[in-house]
């Protein structure tokens, strides 16, 4: 993306909860060029107030900090448009690219005139637990107004494709090289270390889209086996998780961790219900896990099955039966070389460098094309401080 404009995302999930796709994508970009990542609004007794702090990726993140008391729809959506001009006033922010992550940021920068804007439809956001009445609609809206959308997936493009001009398909990448750590690894976490052979392990965020129940029976099924279930949980009762002695919950990790976890493994799962939250997704795991050189087995996820179980790379179980066939079959193999050299073809061509570059080069062309139709009218993506606006501390 040309240098001196800068990316202004907009996002439901926190930079600092789990690091995935827009961590992968918006570091890269900000090693070109400013990038601000505006999170949801936080509610607190303190003062009303605009967070803006750098993270290590060179990152802006952005976060607006609301009194307790305002939780009108309204109150809140006006205030967060005088927080968003006086952010673009502090910070010089003049020629720019909107990134929306939420449709719900419709609501304070439908008045703004970027440059490029795109919706990185990394999830079906509306089949989620707790989402918003209202999505659906501002996506619509969102559809209308963007310039391009990217996909976090094949099987979300094909349910998308259809409601944009531009639309492309971004399946989950692969910073192959950090994960590559796993497979030479030798000095085990503190808190893995005890936990006897054979491990089964799981890394990622616990949530509706967690499959309790098959882990519940598996564990229950096979207590020699040990499951190791790495992440923060959220939006369930973490009482409602099954409780067997081969079952360790770790809590969350860092991103620079989990490599040293994934070397002790001898299986990764992709533990995932199927349900409307999960019809959708690309699990980021997944090349995560086979660059790591492990073994996989995950249930009957769309993109995970396309391609990664037609090529034999993952094996694909649903039920508690298919799930021990498939370990039993794993662990009674005597050698993966012939499975790693496919696994390494295969991962050869995927990369967040090249994911990132081809969104970049698709976001230059629309600025191109609309700066050659608009030479002789106003300049797009140019900020302006609207009369009377209000201070924002």
């Amino acid at each position: 993306m040309t240098n001196g404009i800068d990316l202004v995302c907009f996002s439901h999930l926190r930079w600092d909860f789990v690091y995935q796709r827009p961590q992968h994508l918006l570091s890269r970009f900000a090693n070109h060029r400013r990038v601000f990542y505006i999170e949801e609004p936080v509610f607190t007794n303190s003062s009303m107030r605009l967070e803006v702090r750098e993270t290590t990726d060179n990152v802006r993140v952005v976060v607006p900090h609301l009194p307790d008391g305002l939780r009108s729809e309204i109150a809140i959506t006006a205030v967060m448009k005088e927080m968003i001009y006086k952010l673009f006033l502090d910070h010089a922010i003049d020629n720019y690219v909107f990134w929306y992550y939420t449709p719900m940021a419709l609501r304070f920068t439908g008045s703004l005139s970027p440059l490029c804007a795109v919706y990185d439809c990394m999830d079906e956001l509306s089949a989620f637990k707790n989402a918003p009445e209202t999505l659906p609609a501002f996506e619509k809206d969102l559809f209308r107004r963007v310039d391009l959308v990217f996909t976090g997936g094949q099987s979300l493009w094909e349910a998308k494709r259809n409601q944009h001009r531009a639309v492309y398909s971004f399946p989950s990448s692969i910073d192959a090289s950090h994960f590559g750590k796993a497979r030479t690894a030798k000095t085990d976490p503190i808190d893995q270390a005890d936990i006897p052979h054979p491990r089964l392990g799981f890394f990622g965020v616990i949530d509706e889209r967690f499959d309790r129940e098959l882990l519940d029976q598996v564990a229950l099924r096979k207590p020699d086996w040990n499951f190791v279930i790495i992440g923060p949980v959220v939006k369930i009762d973490p009482e409602t998780l099954p409780k067997h002695p081969n079952i360790y919950y770790l809590g969350g990790k860092k991103y620079d961790e989990l490599p040293a976890y994934l070397a002790g493994w001898d299986i990764a799962l992709l533990l995932f219900a199927r349900n409307e939250s999960t019809r959708f997704i690309s699990p980021t795991k997944t090349p995560e896990y086979l660059a790591a050189g492990k073994p996989v087995i995950s249930t009957s996820i769309r993109d995970v099955v396309r391609p990664y179980g037609e090529m034999k790379l993952v094996e694909i179980a649903d039920t508690p039966d298919e799930f021990i066939y498939a370990a039993e079959k794993i662990l009674s193999r005597s050698s993966d070389a012939e499975w790693l050299a496919r696994v390494d073809s295969f991962l050869a061509n995927v990369s967040w460098d090249k994911t990132w570059k081809e969104m970049s080069d698709l976001i230059d062309a629309v600025i191109e094309r609309k700066r050659l139709a608009n030479s002789t009218a106003a300049p797009l993506g140019k900020f302006r401080q609207r009369a009377g606006a209000a201070a924002i501390p």
